[in-house]
């Protein structure tokens, strides 16, 4: 049973609807902080930029940053996570629609470079800050990414659609080598997302293929 404006019973009148404006508050500033995070980001490198400098384009008192992130490595990390969860996504859903060896690998790896190239946020983002990025590759949502691929290249061998081989050193490889192939795709104009998909795909599947004789 609610009171007036949606309250509970018995709450004091606008009680429901302060606790919403505060937690929208609290979003609202989240999400402002990280956007003027990653514009700082992409524009200065990780190196260069501040504190400081990520407040000064919110509009925000500068205690409030610390109400939400304890350092710029910290906002640094959640921004890289955003980058991560989406290409998983990405490139999970594209794995999944493979009928084929080649499927598996290219659409993955397609995926991944598509989103990079396309997306102009997360495109300065990783292009300014991937020795930053690569650095912090023990982050969990990166490792997270890697064990999806492992479930799913063990899902692929167990339906006979890839030849047996160690998963786990195989997710870690294309994982890594994904990355450092999309930095280089980055640094060139227009980025060649069909270059860099043809030679991922090439790399592994060629593996994979040797791995099936063996």
């Amino acid at each position: 049973m609610t009171g007036p404006a949606g309250a509970p019973a018995g709450a004091p009148p606008g009680a429901a609807p302060s606790l919403g404006r505060r937690e929208a508050t609290k979003q609202a500033n989240r999400a402002a902080i990280l956007a003027a995070a990653r514009e700082v980001f992409a524009e200065l490198g990780y190196g260069a930029a501040s504190v400081r400098d990520v407040i000064r384009r919110t509009g925000l008192a500068s205690g409030t940053f610390y109400n939400y992130f304890p350092d710029k490595e910290a906002v640094f990390r959640a921004l890289l996570d955003e980058v991560v969860r989406e290409a998983r996504v990405r490139t999970r859903a594209a794995r999944r629609r493979a009928a084929t060896p080649e499927a598996f690998v290219e659409l993955g790896f397609q995926a991944y470079f598509e989103y990079l190239a396309s997306d102009p946020v997360a495109f300065a983002f990783v292009r300014r800050n991937a020795g930053t990025a690569r650095g912090m590759f023990d982050d969990p949502s990166v490792w997270a990414g890697a064990r999806e691929l492992e479930d799913d290249l063990r899902a692929a061998v167990a339906e006979g659609l890839l030849p047996d081989h160690d998963a786990h050193s195989m997710a870690a490889a294309m994982v890594g080598a994904g990355f450092e192939l999309a930095i280089r795709m980055l640094d060139r104009e227009p980025p060649d997302v069909d270059g860099a998909t043809r030679f991922a795909s090439d790399l592994f599947l060629g593996g994979l293929e040797r791995l099936s004789r063996a």
